[in-house]
This record gives C-alpha cells, sequence and structure tokens, in this order.
C-alpha cells in the first residue's frame, strides 16, 4: 500500500528541515511504500517569479548550502553539479516556466540523498504526469508510470500512455523502490507544456497522487499541529481540532485559512482517503484528521475581500446573535453579519481583525470567560508609578468587584521599553525601538494604551493604536489641546475602530468633569457659560499670596522647587496650562474652541518668557509692587484674586478668556485652598450654575481616576 506524504517549503527550508523530513519518512517506510511530495524550499517561488538577478543568485547559493550540508566527497560534487545545471536550464526557460523549477530544486536533493542513505529511490516527474483539466489522462498517466519501476531517474516521457509505458520499459529494480519523490505544484498541460496548479498547489499534488494510487495515508506535513480553531498567530489561544469533516475543511479552506490547500480536499474526498495535517516539527504532537467519518466542526478563518475589508468566516454556526454580542463586548463594530452556506460571515475593518477573531474564539471556543484587561503604560513620573503601585495593591479587590483581571505588559519610558505577553514582573534591561508599533503588533484583544507621559507629538501616534483596535487612556492634555480638525480625527478613528478614546484625567485631575459635560452636550443640552479655576500652579501661589510676607517671585520659585509648576514655571505664568484645559472643556461642551481663538491675559510680560531663568526671577521681583497693589485692590473689594478661564455664549458663537479676576466671596469658587480646582457650568437645561469642585492635583488621584477610565 502506498503512503503519500506531503512537506511543505517550511519542511524543506534548509538542510537541517531536510533530515528531520528523512526522519518522518524512514520511520514510516516499514508501513508501506512512500510517495513523497515536495514544495520549494521556502521563499524560492515568490524569488523565481520575481525573476531578479541577484534573488535568483541568492536561491542558488542557499540550494548549494543545503547540498554543501546533507552530503560528502564525490557525492556533494555531483549533487552540486546537478544543482548548477538545473539553475543553469531555469535560466535558459521560458519566464512563464522558471517558476515551475522550485520543486524540482527541492526534489532533486531529497531523491540524491535518500540513495546515498541506501534507500530505493524514484524521482517521479510530476510535469508528465499531473495533466492540468485532464483527471483520466492523469490517473492513467500516474498508475501506468507506479506499474514500473526503472532503474534510475531518466525523463518518463511524454503524457501519451503508450510512450510512458515505453519510456519506462527496462531493467526493474530486484527489489521495489521504497520511496518515490515527486514534485508537488507543478504539472503538464494537454498540448504538453508545463504548468502548476496554484500557490499552495503542493497540497493539491499530494491527493492527486494519492487517489489515483488508492494511498492508505495522505498527510499534509506543515509548521504547525493541524488545522487549528485558528490562526494561533492571530488568536494565541487557538487549539488543533483532532477530527473533521470534508466539508468542515474545505469551508475552512475556502475562507482564508492557510493550513490546507481548499481544492487538495476533493480528490481525497471522492477516493474515500482521509487527510491527516500534521507537524514536521513535532512529528509526535497534535494531528487533525479529516475524513467523512468525523463530524462538523467549528473553525475560524479570515480573508481579505476585494475592497480592503476583512471577512471573517465562523465555520459551522450560523448563531448571528452569539457572534454579534461577542463582537460588541470586545468593542469591535462590524460592517456587516451574514449567514453563507450554512456558516456565518462577518465583515470588519482590517485594524480590528485580530480583536473580532479573538472575540469570536472566546465565545465560540473557550470555555472560561475572558475577563483579563491587558496594559500597555507610557510614561514612569510621578502619575505612571502611582498608577502601577494602584494597580498592584488593588488588583484583588477590582476583580472581586468588576470581574476585570488586570495584567500590565507593557511599560515604556524615555530609557526605552518592556514588553511580556505573560505580565511584567521585573523592569529588566530596556528594549529600544519603537513602543508603539510593537504595541500594535503583538496587543491582545481588549488591549488599553495608557498615556502617562507630558510629551507634546505622542498624540500623532494614538490614531496608529486606535485603528489596530487598541484602547486609549490618556492624562495627557498636550494630547488634546491640538488643532480641532486633529482632535475630531482621533474621536471618528476611535468611533470606527470600537475601540474608547478617554481622558477624564486631563482636566480636574480626579473630578468627574469632562464626562459630566459630555453626557450633557450628548443629550442636546447647550452650554451658556463656564468658569474654570484650573490651574494648580496659580491657585496654591496666588492663594498663598499676602498671607506671610514672601513676594510673588519666591512664593513661584517654591511652587518650582516642589514640582508643582510646569519645568519652566513661565509656562504657567502665561496661562499655557489653563489654555489646554479650557480647549478640552470646551470641546466637551460641543465649542469647536481653537487656540487663537482664546484671549489670554498673561500674569508676566511675554518680553519674560525668552530671557534666562534666574533674570526671569530678577525681573519678576522688581515687578512686586504690581502685584501688591493687585492684592491690595481686590482685598479692598472684598475679593481674592485667582486664574479663571472661561467661556460665555454671545450672540455669535462664544467668547473665551482666559486671565486673573478679582472674585467675591460669594463666587463657589472664594474659598477654594491650595491646588484645589473649581468648574462651574451653566447650561440651557441647568441655567443656575453646576459647580464640580476639589483637589486639582496629585499622582495618586490622576493615578486613580486613570484606573476609573480603563475600568468603565
Amino acid at each position: 500500500m502506498y503512503r503519500v506524504l506531503k512537506f511543505g517549503g517550511s519542511s524543506v527550508a534548509d538542510a537541517t528541515h531536510i533530515s528531520q523530513v528523512l526522519d518522518i519518512v524512514e520511520a514510516q517506510m516499514p508501513l508501506g511504500q512512500i510517495v513523497l511530495v515536495a514544495s520549494a524550499i521556502s521563499g524560492a517561488t515568490d524569488a523565481l517569479l520575481g525573476g531578479d538577478a541577484d534573488a535568483l543568485e541568492a536561491l542558488e547559493k542557499r540550494h548549494l548550502k543545503i547540498v554543501q550540508r546533507l552530503f560528502t566527497g564525490s557525492e556533494r560534487a555531483d549533487a552540486a553539479d546537478e544543482i548548477r545545471a538545473l539553475f543553469a536550464q531555469m535560466r535558459q526557460a521560458p519566464e512563464g516556466e522558471r517558476v515551475t523549477f522550485g520543486e524540482i530544486f527541492s526534489t532533486r536533493i531529497i531523491e540524491r540523498k535518500l540513495k546515498v542513505d541506501g534507500i530505493r529511490t524514484q524521482w517521479m516527474d510530476s510535469r508528465k504526469l499531473i495533466i492540468k483539466g485532464d483527471r483520466n489522462a492523469t490517473r492513467n498517466n500516474i498508475l501506468n508510470a507506479f506499474e514500473i519501476s526503472p532503474r534510475g531517474s531518466s525523463s518518463l516521457g511524454r503524457n501519451d500512455k503508450n510512450e510512458i509505458r515505453s519510456a519506462l520499459a527496462g531493467p526493474r529494480y530486484d527489489n521495489e523502490v521504497q520511496v518515490f519523490v515527486a514534485p508537488g505544484f507543478i504539472c503538464g498541460t494537454p498540448e504538453g507544456g508545463v504548468s502548476t496548479l496554484g500557490r499552495g498547489g503542493s497540497d493539491y499534488s499530494a491527493a492527486i497522487y494519492a487517489a489515483a494510487l488508492k494511498a492508505e495515508s495522505l498527510q499534509i506535513w506543515t509548521d504547525v499541529p493541524g488545522i487549528m480553531t485558528a490562526n494561533p498567530r492571530q488568536v494565541p489561544a487557538a487549539r488543533t481540532i483532532p477530527e473533521m469533516s470534508y466539508k468542515s475543511a474545505l469551508a475552512m479552506a475556502e475562507n482564508g485559512a492557510k493550513v490546507l490547500y481548499a481544492p487538495t480536499v476533493a480528490p481525497a474526498m471522492e477516493a474515500g482517503i482521509a487527510i491527516e495535517v500534521r507537524n514536521t516539527f513535532a512529528p509526535g504532537g497534535g494531528k487533525t484528521v479529516i475524513s467523512d467519518k468525523a463530524p462538523d466542526t467549528l473553525g475560524l478563518a479570515s480573508a481579505k475581500t476585494e475592497n480592503g475589508q476583512v471577512a471573517i468566516t465562523l465555520v459551522g454556526s450560523t448563531d448571528r446573535a452569539e457572534a454579534a454580542k461577542s463582537l460588541k463586548a470586545a468593542g469591535v463594530a462590524p460592517k456587516s453579519i451574514e449567514e453563507s452556506a450554512g456558516n456565518l460571515r462577518i465583515v470588519v475593518r482590517p485594524e480590528v481583525e485580530n480583536p473580532a477573531l479573538r472575540a469570536l474564539h472566546r465565545t465560540f471556543f473557550e470555555t472560561l470567560p475572558q475577563t483579563e484587561i491587558s496594559l500597555f503604560i507610557a510614561g514612569a513620573g510621578a502619575v505612571g508609578k502611582a498608577l502601577l503601585e494602584l494597580i498592584g495593591r488593588s488588583a484583588e479587590t477590582v476583580a472581586q468587584r468588576t470581574g476585570k483581571s488586570l495584567k500590565v505588559i507593557g511599560i515604556g519610558r524615555s530609557s526605552g521599553y518592556n514588553i511580556d505577553l505573560k505580565g511584567i514582573t521585573s523592569l529588566e534591561t530596556p528594549l529600544q525601538g519603537d513602543y508603539i508599533d510593537e504595541i500594535c503588533s503583538v496587543a491582545p484583544r481588549g488591549s488599553v494604551f495608557v498615556d502617562c507621559t507630558p510629551s507634546e507629538t505622542i498624540h500623532q501616534r494614538y490614531e496608529q493604536l486606535l485603528r489596530r483596535g487598541i484602547n486609549i487612556v490618556s492624562s495627557n492634555r498636550r494630547s488634546f489641546a491640538i488643532p480641532y480638525v486633529e482632535y475630531a480625527s482621533m474621536h471618528a478613528s476611535a468611533r470606527e475602530s470600537g475601540a474608547f478614546l478617554r481622558y477624564e484625567t486631563t482636566v480636574g485631575s480626579a473630578l468627574p468633569v469632562l464626562d459630566s459635560i459630555a453626557r450633557g452636550t450628548n443629550s442636546c443640552e447647550e452650554v451658556l457659560s463656564l468658569e474654570a479655576v484650573v490651574s494648580c500652579t496659580l491657585n496654591q501661589i496666588l492663594g498663598q499670596y499676602g498671607s506671610d510676607g514672601r513676594s510673588f517671585a519666591s512664593l513661584v520659585r517654591a511652587a518650582q522647587d516642589e514640582g508643582l509648576t510646569e519645568a519652566d514655571p513661565r509656562a504657567d505664568l502665561i496661562g499655557r496650562d489653563a489654555l489646554r484645559k479650557l480647549l478640552i472643556l470646551s470641546r466637551e461642551a460641543g465649542v469647536q474652541l481653537e487656540e487663537a481663538d482664546v484671549k489670554v491675559e498673561p500674569i508676566i510680560p511675554l518680553e519674560l518668557v525668552d530671557v534666562p531663568l534666574e533674570e526671569f526671577y530678577a525681573k519678576l521681583e522688581a515687578m512686586e509692587p504690581q502685584f501688591r497693589e493687585a492684592y491690595l485692590g481686590a482685598a479692598r473689594e472684598g475679593c481674592r484674586l485667582l486664574f479663571v478661564a472661561s467661556l460665555e455664549k454671545a450672540d455669535k458663537g462664544y467668547l473665551s478668556c482666559i486671565c486673573v479676576k478679582q472674585i467675591p466671596e460669594n463666587h463657589p469658587a472664594y474659598h477654594l485652598k491650595g491646588t484645589e480646582n473649581a468648574i462651574m457650568i451653566r447650561s440651557s437645561f441647568h441655567p443656575l450654575p453646576i459647580v464640580i469642585e476639589g483637589p486639582g492635583e496629585g499622582a495618586l488621584q490622576a493615578a486613580s481616576s486613570i484606573l476609573n477610565d480603563i475600568l468603565r
């Protein structure tokens, strides 16, 4: 009985892998005659199709290197001569036929190696035996060729049956052939030309040989342990399907599963031959047996559509409701969900292919619910450190209360980054490179990117993350005080991808400001006015001024020493921090405010911004009489000074301003202390102001707000 074993390009990629192939073949020789069908070595077909001279030269060197490793002495020289001669033939062949040489190169090397090892071997020329589009001629050619085992490895002649028999006539081996070696992929045409069976066609070649010979076994050896519930490169939880019907296997192959070439199924199914899909690199491991005795099974496959979208096929199920539910829970918005031939076809954007596959796999294949949230944190300053500490000590409580498990699998900082999909337990030597590119490459389903940086430019990468379906939580207000068109584009990307974009911490730290405003705006509530006392730095400085005799300049220097100000305190004094927060607040209120729309009255003259810092402090000290007079003037009116950002509806649009104001005692912000913030909102639904007041500074408070954004 014949046993047909097909080995793909990765299985014969080099001398080491070919040796593994030969070990598998020799182990099965006692069970029957072997028909070994092989692909070209990995990358060969692309190089031959490209036709680039340098690529072809490199390909020849790869084959000669394999020869160098597999053979010794005169056998090495003879094998190398044959490879050089075959490459010379390839270069002289018509351009359209060059691609057919890849399988000839690999199988001639394998045939020689088997003979050197003392195994009776015969090379079979698939170009003469398999005739494209002519099943009867193909079957007869194969039967005739395998009836006689000629000495040597000469050509089998033309396709005509009599000529084949004539070509095969001659002395027989004293003992029958043990291993027949045949190139996959390539075939002949009825007119006597040379053609191929299509990319992946080596599987089909093996099935054609197996069907014609009524083989006892058809084995497809590849680099994965059988057909899996999904592509393991996309779904780490994928597992091998031990048995499946021809129908299920065909549906998987036709809809994008790469393990098996779809046309392979028909010849085997018609002949009633079971197909085994096995792993060359773990011969004793898992495998899939495809037969008419196996049940229809579930599986996931995906492929690009003509318009650039991704079609995910849930083979063996039409449970539209459950699929839609699982995608919604994962934050994935499908383009469509339709039943097709007893399967479910789900079209999604390419950026959310992996999250969609993982969500569907969790629902239909995994017994335990997936509640884990994978976190990639950027920034290891005070807030980033506080967040890591908070996650560490509250993880158990969070899991009990929310059913969500937090796992930090990425930390990025100025010195590099660390990523460990099993969870980071220590910060070893950081890796260098692009942290966000790596996140986009490895991020599991439902991952959250947490921006705890003060970066001015990191927002430019947000859309890349969102389009990959990666959620974003940010405490970086610089990322949202950008031109409105960029701000709107980020939100559009989040909506399109089904990912969330949250940044409550950017204004008011842990105060629930932005969500409150956004919810009102979403329900058609119009903001009439907004006052925001949100500069923690100036709230503290102005609150302390006049209480202990210290000058305004000395209070600014003390705030800088405490780390309360920006790196350059003048950014606070000219209103940059307050401006960013006002832009964010206004946009959440539905007002498309731009920086140029805001009238800013800085506390210091702008000419002090560019002088050296010590010179700045000296000139600030010289301005003390002005600060003193402003303070006393407010006190005479029963007021205090606060730095206020305001937005007010006017006849045409909105007016916005940031300046120091005299705040009377009956004003909600009058009694603010230290770094406390207050936001007063009047709206069409609430003409009396709604006041949100509380701590506006603190790494732990910010970390708590970030954690809320992650979990809600």
